[in-house]
């Protein structure tokens, strides 16, 4: 048998590198620059808690004579300015309270403790004097320069209950005849439940509890009322009206009123609101 030859050993051949085209590289973008951060502030410093509490405890105490002085010294209309400076239930608490005596001190009126001299309240007008007061339970009634008659709580000085100006009266006043306001302020009946303004002209009535005009009664023609010249006589005022004429008789040149208006013979007077008065001659209109 003839031996075939051996087949020839062939080397495989590697195939060829496959070549595809290069790729480029990303472009990458420049980073941003990292944000600029602010260095965290420093924790704040914490005060002792004493010293927090102290400041508003501080301004409280500052304001505390402000708040009191506004208080006691208020400013109100008609130029009034009424100054409390000290009160009966804080000095001598359970004590009876006993009303200030009056005085006009300057150009202020000034209610003062009887016993101590020290003042209770003050009373002033701007660009105005007291020239008459009148003290009466519960009441310091006062005329002013310019014609205004005011009333105040005497007590304690609370406030100025009322203010009524008297028509003609300021250029009156200022002449020697008016003798400084003489006579000008009368009760009419007792604890001044009603007041008498008299002026040359005319003769008002005023309730004390509110200024409230009750009547008025005007002088005679060619006559005037003498505000000085007045006096009281069983529960009466009588008041001075001279009249320029020779033949008027002395009679009809002195006036004599009350709290219901003049009294003359037979008349019938109109009510002020007094109930128990009212009840015995019927219903009685008001003046």
């Amino acid at each position: 048998m003839t031996a075939l030859p051996p087949a020839p050993t062939t080397t495989p051949t590697a195939p060829p590198p496959t070549t595809s085209p290069t790729a480029l590289p990303p472009t990458v973008s420049p980073a941003p620059p990292p944000p600029t951060t602010k260095p965290a502030p420093p924790p704040p410093s914490r005060k002792p808690t004493g010293t927090r509490l102290a400041i508003p405890v501080a301004l409280a105490l500052l304001a505390l004579p402000l708040v009191t002085a506004a208080h006691h010294s208020r400013p109100a209309p008609f130029g009034d300015r009424l100054t409390v400076h000290a009160r009966v239930d804080d000095q001598n608490p359970g004590a009876e309270p006993v009303e200030p005596a009056l005085r006009a001190k300057g150009r202020a009126v000034e209610a003062y403790d009887v016993g101590s001299g020290e003042p209770r309240w003050t009373y002033t007008r701007e660009g105005r004097r007291p020239l008459t007061l009148l003290a009466e339970p519960g009441h310091a009634f006062t005329l002013w320069s310019d014609g205004l008659v005011t009333d105040t709580e005497r007590a304690g000085g609370g406030s100025v209950r009322w203010h009524r100006a008297i028509p003609e009266s300021a250029p009156w006043l200022r002449t020697a005849a008016a003798r400084g306001g003489a006579g000008v302020l009368q009760p009419l009946s007792a604890g001044a439940r009603m007041l008498a303004v008299v002026t040359p002209h005319r003769i008002a009535a005023y309730r004390a509890a509110d200024g409230d005009l009750r009547w008025v009664l005007p002088a005679r023609r060619g006559c005037a009322f003498e505000p000085a010249r007045s006096l009281r006589r069983e529960g009466a005022l009588l008041v001075a009206q001279p009249c320029a004429g020779t033949t008027t008789s002395w009679t009809s040149q002195v006036i004599a009123v009350d709290d219901y208006g003049r009294i003359v013979p037979g008349r019938t007077p109109l009510g002020n609101g007094d109930l128990e008065r009212g009840r015995g001659g019927g219903s009685s209109p008001e003046n």
